[in-house]
Parts: C-alpha cells; structure tokens; sequence
C-alpha cells in the first residue's frame, strides 16, 4: 500500500510502498478514506515530540470503511473514525478513575501506532467511533482530534460565558459553532494582521475578532490557547476576569516566559489538556449533529502531505486540512 512514513524525529517524511497492516486479535483493517492533518502532526514530523515508534505513519483524524474484521460490534463495511488515543491499558488507576487519556501505557495514532497517511491502517476496535451519517468523510475527519480535544478544552472552562480563542484555526472553527450553539461569546484572536482569519472567526459566529496586540473590549471568562507558543500564557492570564481559567490545548508549546504571580492571583486558574478519552469522542459525536458543526475543508492528496503540513505550519489554511485517498 501507498503510505506516508517517517524516519524519525524530525526526519525525513516521504511517500513509501510497505505491506497492508495484518490486524492483531481485537483490531480490525479499514480502508482510509480521510485522514484530517492536524498540528499535532506537525509536532510529530518537525521533532518536537519525540517518543513515538519509528519509522511511523503519521495521521490520526482517520476515515475509513472497515474491510477486515471479527469484532462482531464493527461488521465489514462499517464506517469508522479513529482518534489520537489509539490503546490504554483499561486497569491502572488512570484508566479505573475514568481518565484514561492520563494513561501512562497508552498508544497514540500516528505516533506509537501506525497511522492513517496511508490506504489501510490497523486499529483497536474498542478505540473506533461509528460516525454520524450526516458528515461525508472529508468533514467527518476533523471532528476526530481538532474537535474531540478542542471539545475537552471547552469542557475544562466550565460554563465560561465570554471565551477568548488565541489561534484561530482547526479546532477554534469547530468550537466556536458549539461555543455560540450554547449561547457563549467567543473573542478570537489571531496572529498580527492576519485579516482573513479574523473575517473567518467573524463569519462563524465570533462576537470579536482582532489580533493578539490589540486590547479586548471585554474581560473575559475564560481563554482556551490553541497556538503552541508560551508567550500567550500571561497575555492570556492577564486578559480573564478574577475566578476565569486559561486551558493550553495543545501537546507541545514553547517555554512560558516568567510572568508576577498578580497576573494569577484572584484565584484565575491554568490548566493543559492532555489526550482525549472515548467518552469525550462519544459525547462530541452527539452534539456535532444537534449544532450542526460545518467544518470547512481544504482537500489535499497523499502525496501533497508535506505541503498540507506547510500550508498549516504557516497559517495559510481556513479550517482544516483533509488529505483524501479514495
């Protein structure tokens, strides 16, 4: 099969022939139709996180109809999507507490398990969503990290009525059309002049948007930081009320700088996600069709992968990117 693989941490990342993945007991063999490109990927090819299982097929936003199976609960020809969250060990006390994203034996798609920048991958039915019927398998595809850990983030504020967004991308334009849907306003903000962004944000439903030099015209409840740079963190702090919370939603961000515990007191909180769980998939997958979400998607093939990757590590993609395969 045709597949995307790379080398190592920040290595060489370049389209290969290597066999169709044979499923162990308890996986099943789908055939990706979808495979969504997500910054996360970005951190895995450019090295930035490094503790993945080489050489590796990036890509875990996965698509796909199942062609191999004898797990009666995924039947071949069952549409699937699967996830970041590829394993857990189901028994140490992450996993007993319900917090299985904390799992210290987890495997990740695309990481420490084959991903989904090839024509089959191999998964663990237990972590396999059924889709909604009502997402083709280009807008299904971002729902499945951009939507499920955004989602996870906007759990984490708690009700918070005014959310700042710092970085507008993939999982801001999902999250935004939940936040309005629950009668929440979102205040975006955007790399310095970047105005299309900020049309974008204002399109979907945004209250404001601007970049992340101008001043806010409210105090906000709460900031959820999509982009991997620590510097936002007390910009962020320093933007939401007494009692607010600032959520880094990423898996890697750069050195937060030093900032006056005044920018934390009056009991502000800051928290990071980490992962998803299958409930946090299983309750995004209900709401998403109750909105409904609308992701907007810019279709890229296989081998066009490294200029998707491009395109997002350089703010030039609206939404998500999706690369297709059948």
């Amino acid at each position: 099969m045709r597949a995307m693989q790379l080398d190592g941490p920040g290595g060489k990342l370049q389209l290969v022939d290597v066999p169709i993945p044979l499923p162990a007991p308890g996986e099943v063999l789908v055939a990706v139709s979808a495979c969504g490109v997500c910054r996360t990927d970005l951190h895995v090819v450019d090295g930035d996180i490094s503790d993945g299982k080489y050489p590796v097929i990036p890509g875990h936003q996965i698509v796909g109809r199942v062609v191999e199976s004898e797990v009666a609960t995924l039947p071949v020809g069952q549409r699937v999507g699967i996830p970041w969250l590829g394993y857990t060990c189901g028994q140490c006390e992450f996993c007993a507490a319900g917090m299985e994203n904390l799992c210290d034996a987890a495997q990740f798609t695309g990481y420490q398990r084959q991903g989904g920048y090839a024509e089959f991958v191999a998964a663990d039915a237990r972590f396999c969503f059924v889709l909604p019927d009502s997402y083709p398998d280009l807008q299904a595809a971002p729902l499945l990290c951009a939507g499920l850990i955004g989602y996870r983030a906007l759990r984490m504020t708690q009700g918070a009525r005014k959310l700042g967004f710092y970085g507008f991308g993939n999982a801001a334009h999902i999250l935004t059309q939940i936040a309005r849907h629950e009668g929440r306003e979102v205040y975006a903000l955007t790399r310095e002049g970047d105005l299309a962004t900020q049309e974008f944000a204002l399109g979907l439903g945004a209250r404001w948007a601007g970049d992340i030099t101008q001043p806010l015209p409210v105090a906000l409840d709460g900031a959820i930081i999509f982009a991997p740079a620590g510097e936002l963190v007390p910009l962020a702090l320093r933007s939401v009320r007494k009692g607010g919370c600032v959520i880094c939603a990423g898996i890697h961000m750069t050195d937060i700088p030093s900032f006056p515990y005044a920018d934390l007191w009056g009991e502000r909180s800051l928290k990071s996600v980490a992962n998803l769980t299958r409930e946090d998939g299983l309750q995004l997958l209900q709401v998403a069709p109750q909105v409904p979400v609308r992701t907007q998607v810019s279709e890229y093939s296989l081998a066009d992968l490294p200029v998707a990757l491009a395109d997002l590590r350089d703010g030039r993609i609206e939404g998500a990117a999706v690369i297709t395969l059948q």
